[in-house]
């Protein structure tokens, strides 16, 4: 008989194991330890996952960052003047710093909201390892259940990191929408540094009739960041999700959504900025497991310099899922010969009464375009910047909320503005 190959740790998983087992709580937890087994079975993910193909995370992570400590009195003071200088961006505010719910620093949560901490074991999952990492890790974290039949104000989360030099830190969000409710929440990734690694888990589950608004912002620079949103949406229920790309060394975003109630829809888009050597991951996974489905995704990314995009969306319609219409878009513009674009939407479809499609474009400026800007007058930046935000309003337009929208599109001309003046130096 053969023995099975070993496969050796990495010093990343040999310090995340440790991590865990010296991790207070975290080993006498069932569902952490579980998790964490999970992740262990699994490793860090390489390029022979087919969702991490084009992000080779087991090279990447050379070393797991220390935890970062629980927020103490100097941390949550820190924090409090970080956020007082961040504009709203919507009613009410909710804060995490480093993983940990501060409601010293949070509003109290509208009538018909409820806060509480996530159960151990969640509701709704996924068998990627990184999810079970982040669940194995965080802290408590915080779940805001909306009432049935409630629409309170849109509510904004901000996930503040705080701390010097290399630290790690993981966090745990549940958003809960009752049947026929309707609520809005923005998450908000502020204050991390090159050397700061972020983990970050979101659990959306909408019941029957319910409608979410959903939007993530990565607004710091962190040298890594994973995101993993999980989605059940009931029947009739409906979610419009948008994630802003606009820092970070290796930045990535899934999504896992399960569409399990007849009727039920969802619209994913986003808009990814990618410049110097950074590297951006999309990945997402809609399952169509019911019928009269509705899906539809719109990617944009603006690739500069030596920098790598990545948008993997598969679309996956069940047996007996019939009467699904689906639509998945991904669309790039390079502005160097040394970017690179890694586009993969896939459709997996067993029902034969669906309507399907997909498709992916990959491309540069139109310089007869460029050349008209500039024959009226505009220096090249300024024509250029003038495309690239028409290119990424499209994709911002997405997001229904007039006042998010305008502070997204305020987002991306900073963006465009700090690159011309890189090249103007």
């Amino acid at each position: 008989m053969t023995a099975a190959p070993v496969i050796a740790r990495t010093a990343a998983e040999l310090g995340l194991a440790e991590q865990f087992r010296a991790s207070p709580g975290a080993a006498a937890s069932p569902a952490r330890a579980a998790a964490f087994r999970r992740f262990e079975a699994a490793g860090l993910p390489t390029r022979r996952v087919e969702s991490w193909h084009y992000t080779d995370l087991r090279v990447a992570l050379a070393k797991a960052a220390p935890l970062a400590a629980p927020p103490d009195e100097a941390a949550i003071a820190a924090a409090k003047d970080r956020l007082a200088k961040l504009p709203r961006l919507a009613p009410v505010r909710l804060v995490l710093v480093n993983g940990v719910f501060v409601a010293a620093l949070s509003d109290r949560p509208p009538v018909g909201v409820a806060l509480a901490q996530p159960p151990a074991s969640p509701a709704i999952s996924s068998d990627d390892p990184m999810l079970a990492l982040a669940l194995a890790l965080a802290p408590a974290g915080v779940a805001a259940t909306v009432a049935p039949g409630a629409k309170p104000p849109p509510i904004e989360i901000i996930h503040c990191f705080v701390g010097e030099g290399p630290r790690a830190v993981y966090s745990r969000l549940a958003i809960e929408i009752g049947a026929d409710a309707s609520a809005a929440f923005v998450e908000r990734f502020v204050g991390a540094g090159a050397e700061s690694q972020r983990h970050a888990s979101t659990s959306i589950d909408v019941a029957a009739g319910g409608a979410l608004a959903h939007v993530a912002a990565i607004e710091d620079e962190p040298g890594l960041h994973v995101e993993s949103e999980v989605v059940r949406l009931a029947e009739r229920a409906a979610l419009d999700a948008f994630g802003f790309v606009g820092g970070g060394a290796l930045a990535r975003r899934q999504i896992f959504a399960r569409l399990v109630g007849e009727g039920a829809r969802i619209g994913l888009a986003g808009l990814g900025l990618l410049d110097g050597r950074r590297h951006a991951d999309t990945t997402l996974e809609v399952v169509h497991a019911a019928p009269r489905g509705e899906s539809r995704e719109f990617y944009r990314h603006i690739v500069a310099d030596e920098a790598t995009g990545v948008f993997q969306g598969k679309v996956i319609v069940q047996p007996g899922a019939q009467k699904t219409d689906g639509a998945m878009k991904s669309q790039a513009i390079l502005l160097s010969p040394d970017a690179t674009m890694n586009a993969k939407p896939e459709l997996e479809i067993f029902a034969d009464d669906v309507v399907c499609g997909h498709g992916a474009t990959i491309g540069a400026l139109d310089p007869e375009q460029l050349f008209y800007l500039q024959a009226r007058g505009l220096p090249p930046a300024e024509a250029e910047a003038m495309l690239l935000e028409a290119f990424g309003a499209e994709a911002i337009s997405r997001v229904a909320d007039a006042e998010l929208a305008e502070a997204l599109l305020t987002l991306m001309r900073d963006w465009l503005a700090r690159r011309g003046r890189g090249r103007r130096s």
